[in-house]
């Protein structure tokens, strides 16, 4: 008896061993974001207007020795170096992302999460390359 062939999932879309979907660039790289993430980023999105874009980076500093950064800049500041990854979320706009390749060495395949608890709220960070992080979730170490 053979078991019925289950489809692959979309590439934009992955599960996490937690269970949650995450998004993933339209080519199948880039940081993971979460729905939850996703839906927030979409709010904060169309909040700056058109032309913008998401830089996601890292710099020296913070509790473990390196923060995370994240700002909305305009199309026009990519520069040529950088790495772009277009997100399609479901009945949202789409939207892009842009990263230097030096911090990519550090975040690749990181996790981007939302939460709105009351303590610990906002986005949260998931490194798989960060050998310590501190309890701010913002800092971390390799």
């Amino acid at each position: 008896m053979s078991s019925p062939a289950s489809s692959p999932m979309p590439p934009a879309l992955d599960a996490t061993a937690s269970g949650a979907i995450t998004h993933t660039g339209v080519d199948g790289k880039g940081i993971l974001i979460t729905e939850a993430a996703m839906r927030q980023l979409g709010t904060l999105m169309a909040s700056q207007g058109g032309g913008k874009v998401l830089r996601v980076g890292v710099r020296s500093g913070g509790c473990s020795g390196m923060s995370y950064t994240m700002d909305f800049i305009e199309a026009d500041q990519i520069r040529p170096d950088d790495e772009t990854y277009t997100y399609e979320p479901d009945g949202a706009p789409s939207f892009r992302v842009v990263c230097d390749p030096k911090s990519l060495l550090y975040i690749y395949g990181m996790q981007l999460d939302f939460s709105t608890a009351l303590i610990g709220g906002g986005f949260n960070f998931t490194n798989p390359n960060a050998s310590q992080t501190c309890g701010c979730g913002s800092s971390f170490a390799v």
